[in-house]
């Protein structure tokens, strides 16, 4: 692949199948309720987070593993129809990922992701990206593929100086050696409070978790808040921070941390400035809570213009 024709922003990643559906209110334990609509759409984090980028103009290129039946083809097609290379994913044996995702008429959404063709992304099919990752300005990376191989992406940008993500999703803890080779670590309420054990309910507990967690990685670190915003820990200007928040009509809320990563790792590799970009992905997660699904929330750039004003 000639030099030029390497992406600005790598994802490292998964994609599923989400089946989405909608009612009045989340059920009770052992209950049943009534919903409003279904829908099956293309998503994962990963793929969220690529098409994100994708959809700011920016070049941007996904790894990851797709299973070899019918939503194989579909997701693919999704991607692919997005200007988003695909030249790193890897058919498997087997189903494709799937995501189960309720969504009350608050656009509040709980989510049971079940990994299955993400689990065959193994480090050794990630060493075969070394060339892609090595070439590209921005690496970012989530948890809904096998750890270590999240790791072994994060190893071969640190050795090559790209600038590195991680969105911790979903939440589980981590070992501080894998939080030293990240630039700039992204989690929400949950993930923040889960890796530091830190009540992170209020604003000052979130800066409490945000300040740990770039004490242990030497990096900066973005804690997510929903409709509160965000809180930020900049280590190397030493300076604290909150972004800008935008006021929309929250519908649903699917997906809404995915384009804030996304569109995060696309204004810093298109050379925006720290704060100018914040504020772009403050923008993008706000889009993203006022349509209903994953897929279809995802941001485009003029929107996001139009928006930030």
């Amino acid at each position: 692949m000639p030099e030029e024709t390497y992406p600005s922003v790598v994802v490292v990643g998964s994609l599923t199948m989400d089946f989405t559906a909608r009612s009045p209110r989340m059920p009770e334990k052992g209950e049943t309720v009534l919903g409003d609509t279904f829908t099956m759409v293309p998503g994962g984090k990963g793929n969220n987070q690529a098409l994100t980028s994708a959809r700011q103009g920016v070049s941007t290129s996904i790894v990851g593993c797709i299973g070899d039946d019918s939503i194989a083809d579909l997701i693919l097609e999704a991607v692919a129809a997005e200007g988003c290379d695909t030249s790193y994913l890897s058919s498997v044996p087997g189903p494709s990922g799937i995501a189960h995702i309720e969504v009350d008429h608050n656009g509040d959404n709980r989510i049971i992701m079940v990994p299955l063709a993400n689990n065959s992304l193994t480090p050794k099919v990630v060493d075969y990206s070394e060339d892609l990752i090595k070439h590209c300005k921005v690496l970012l990376c989530q948890l809904e593929v096998p750890l270590e191989s999240v790791q072994r992406a994060l190893e071969i940008a640190s050795r090559h100086g790209i600038y590195t993500i991680l969105n911790p999703a979903p939440a589980r803890e981590l070992d501080d050696s894998i939080l030293k080779l990240v630039d700039l670590l992204i989690p929400n309420e949950t993930e923040a409070a889960l890796l530091t054990g830190i009540d992170t309910s209020t604003r000052e507990g979130s800066l409490e978790a945000a300040r740990e967690l770039s004490a242990r990685s030497m990096g900066d670190v973005c804690v997510t808040r929903g409709s509160s915003g965000s809180i930020i820990v900049q280590i190397g200007e030493k300076q604290e921070e909150e972004t800008d928040i935008f006021s929309v009509n929250a519908i649903d809320a699917t997906a809404a941390g995915d384009a804030f990563c996304g569109g995060l790792a696309a204004s810093l590799a298109s050379g925006l400035s720290s704060k100018e970009a914040y504020r772009y992905a403050s923008a993008c997660g706000a889009l993203a809570t006022t349509k209903h699904g994953a897929l279809p929330s995802l941001p485009y750039r003029k929107d996001v213009l139009d928006l930030i004003g």
